[in-house]
């Protein structure tokens, strides 16, 4: 199930990237924005998010595939090494596409400011600690969802009751 998630968020982030574009309003970015906003995204590793989008689309497209046509079965798996091969790399696309979002949304002097906060002590905190507590963030969403659920669920049943109906 976490593979297929990966596989569709890597997905979506693709397809948004693609439909995107340059944001609405947004300025043609210089090149010194884009390399400040390609620096940051370094310093916050964010190719991580999207460094196996190209394997991962690639092997959901040949297990569609293999779905509606179980006779060419061997056929897809070897064509899609190929494929594989032939289009490694184009994920860096989407980290062009992200300086771009961040060139767009941040002016130059922004960008600049951001590269030395990152660079700052605090900066480089933030960069370390904010992984372990993103992820940390999510799983208390999850626990408090499924605890909140629970309470929702019930206030659904003694609601239906107080009607004369079990649920």
């Amino acid at each position: 199930m976490k593979s297929l998630s990966r596989i569709l968020s890597a997905a979506g982030l693709v397809l948004g990237l693609a439909l995107a574009g340059t944001p609405a309003g947004a300025q043609t970015a210089s090149p010194a924005a884009l390399a400040s906003a390609k620096e940051i995204l370094a310093m916050k590793n964010a190719s991580a998010m999207y460094a196996a989008a190209v394997p991962n689309l690639v092997e959901q497209t040949k297990e569609q595939l293999i779905q509606n046509n179980l006779n060419y079965q061997k056929d897809l798996n070897e064509v899609s090494v190929m494929v594989a091969q032939k289009l490694a790399g184009r994920e860096s696309e989407i980290g062009e596409g992200m300086a771009k979002i961040y060139a767009g949304d941040f002016t130059e002097q922004e960008l600049k400011d951001l590269v030395v906060f990152y660079k700052s002590p605090l900066g480089q905190k933030l960069l370390s600690t904010e992984p372990k507590a993103i992820q940390e963030s999510v799983t208390f969403m999850n626990q408090w969802a499924q605890q909140f659920a629970q309470i929702v669920n019930g206030e659904f049943r003694a609601e239906m009751r107080k009607r004369g109906k079990q649920i």
